[in-house]
């Protein structure tokens, strides 16, 4: 995962949990929904970061593997 998706993923993370906290506040269920589901989405966003990081680098030992 690169450097700016992870500010990115952080940023939609933190913003998710102030719109979480600001409808929790005022009461604004919509609100709050939102802030948890961009929290999800954030988390989700990471976790596909993950496994795409985790593939790349089996490849990259399959490869070398094959050029010995």
């Amino acid at each position: 995962m690169s450097l700016s998706d992870k500010i990115s993923n952080k940023a939609e993370e933190l913003g998710g949990k102030a719109k979480e906290a600001a409808g929790n506040l005022t009461g604004d269920e919509s609100l709050r929904a939102e802030g948890k589901a961009d929290q999800i989405e954030s988390e989700l966003k990471g976790a596909v970061e993950n496994v795409k990081d985790a593939v790349e680098g089996a490849v990259d030992k399959v490869k070398s593997a094959f050029k010995k």
